[in-house]
């Protein structure tokens, strides 16, 4: 599934454009009975803009990563501070994106910055329930549906674009072509099916997480 949210980034190329518009939207979604709500993620391809400057935040607490599914435009970083009382180490083993911010304790931050298109697994290599999904946008055009499922994203440049919705137990994003006038509102209506999904992983060394380590004793 990573492989395919990953092929439909590089759809993005660059574009002049004058005037935007709006997209404005609902994701109707299908998952399994009793599986919780997951956060859902709304982008759209085919153009690219520079990131923001400040830094997406995603705090480690109680041994989880908050939050689980983070979007950042290529060339922004996102922030990893530690509140937790004993040390974290977030790393991904996701092919030609793998990267390892080591050990750190309570009360300090790791800051890396993601250059490419993609999508990455992102885990702590002390705690093996701590896991999050990063996908790495090509523009600012992105943003999470509210509860009701819906969604609005202003400024989108003219031209005909493709929106995709995702979320962490999806079986594969949901897409669809939308025309964009400017200064006019389009509308959408995208669907999702998700899976009962257990994001099991290995550890930084590619070996089963053992019960304790010495990086952080008795955690």
């Amino acid at each position: 599934m990573i492989a395919r949210v990953a092929a439909a980034l590089l759809l993005a190329t660059a574009v002049a454009f004058a005037d935007g518009g709006t997209i404005r939207g609902t994701v109707k979604v299908e998952r399994p009975s009793g599986e919780p709500a997951d956060a859902i993620l709304v982008y759209v391809v085919g153009f690219k803009e520079n990131a923001i400057a400040k830094p997406v935040v995603v705090k480690q607490a109680g041994k989880r990563f908050i939050p689980d599914l983070v979007a950042v435009t290529a060339g922004g970083s996102v922030s990893f501070p530690n509140g937790d009382p004993f040390l974290h180490n977030v790393f991904s083993a996701t092919t030609e994106r793998a990267f390892d911010l080591g050990s750190f304790p309570q009360g300090q931050t790791r800051t890396r910055t993601f250059p490419n298109l993609g999508v990455l697994d992102v885990h702590c290599n002390i705690h093996p329930e701590m896991s999050a999904t990063l996908v790495v946008l090509p523009n600012i055009r992105f943003t999470f549906v509210d509860a009701s499922g819906k969604f609005t994203l202003d400024g989108v440049p003219t031209g005909t674009w493709t929106v995709f919705a995702y979320s962490r137990r999806a079986s594969q994003p949901a897409k669809a072509q939308v025309t964009v006038a400017a200064n006019a509102t389009s509308e959408i209506e995208l669907s999702l099916k998700e899976l009962q999904r257990e994001f099991k992983h290995k550890n930084k060394y590619g070996e089963t997480y053992r019960e304790t380590t010495i990086y952080a004793p008795g955690q």
